[in-house]
């Protein structure tokens, strides 16, 4: 897509909405039309937009944009108008437990039963994949013991969630929602309870999972640096609405952000990678700098 050029803004102004077209016809996920009230406030407005296979998909925007409840939507957690399919299939009409195979979710903040052991909260994922009164088998306990070993969590299998440190937590998160194996992961702000470094880190696993097993990735992101490090396409959600979608370089615009974000930031290029770094909305010289007295 080529890139828009945003020109300057009046107050009032809304910047034009930089857009990729239409999919190639290899979406796993399609939003048509998907409106979410909550009462009488309309929190996703007639949204239509899609996921490739194995595309990670970020989606942002200011506090109350509808990030979480579009996510919520493809998870068939809220209801809402319009339609929704994953792998060519609607899932207006699938079980619950059809839908998991689909679809993983997870949410800001996980349910994490302190005194479970982590093998026995990553086995939960298999649970869409084992009859109603059915139990766990060998090859459900051995794809749990693979992911375990995989994500560096085999040594910690024994211990309690209320255990781990906040990194091993969100592994444990992450590798139950693989053990799912569908080909969809949802994340709902992933890392926001995570140091920076360990940040870093989980979008990292996530991405490497993401390559190996060819899974299509949509995460809400409050990180708009790592959004652009990580995701192959950004939605901008505002008020409800998409505000502009394309490739990072093409969406994190000063301008754009400005206007939907209510703030100044600068974006500038590290060694190739988009840093969105926010501003002061004022300059205040340093303390030392502001004169006065001396002692």
């Amino acid at each position: 897509m080529a890139t828009t050029k945003v020109p300057s803004l009046s107050p009032s102004a809304a910047p034009p909405v930089p857009t990729t077209g239409t999919s190639a016809g290899s979406a796993v996920v399609r939003l048509c039309g998907v409106t979410v009230r909550y009462g009488s406030t309309v929190a996703l407005r007639e949204t239509s937009e899609w996921a490739d296979r194995g595309e990670w998909v970020g989606v942002i925007g200011p506090n109350g944009a509808g990030k979480t409840t579009l996510l919520r939507s493809v998870a068939r957690l809220t209801s809402y108008q319009g339609h929704i399919e994953i792998d060519g299939v609607s899932t207006a009409g699938l079980s619950r437990r059809h839908l998991a195979r689909l679809v993983a979710y997870v949410p800001q903040q996980p349910e994490l039963p302190h005194d479970m052991p982590v093998a026995d909260y990553v086995l939960l994922g298999r649970t869409p994949h084992i009859g109603y009164f059915g139990a766990d088998s060998e090859a459900d306990r051995r794809r749990c013991a693979e992911l375990l070993a995989r994500l560096g969590l085999e040594a910690m299998a024994d211990r309690y969630l209320g255990t781990l440190s906040g990194g091993e937590l969100q592994r444990a998160v992450l590798a139950r929602a693989v053990a799912q194996d569908a080909p969809v992961l949802l994340l709902d702000e992933p890392t926001s309870a995570l140091d920076l470094g360990r940040r870093v880190d989980a979008l990292e696993l996530v991405d490497e999972l993401r390559r190996e097993w060819g899974l299509t990735v949509l995460s809400a992101m409050h990180d708009l640096t790592l959004a652009a490090q990580f995701a192959d396409r950004l939605i901008l959600l505002a008020d409800g609405e998409v505000a502009a979608v394309g490739r990072p370089s093409d969406v994190l615009d000063e301008t754009l952000l400005g206007h939907h974000f209510g703030a100044r930031v600068r974006v500038l290029r590290d060694e190739g990678e988009l840093v969105v770094v926010p501003r002061r909305s004022r300059s205040t010289p340093p303390l030392g700098d502001r004169g006065g007295h001396d002692a």
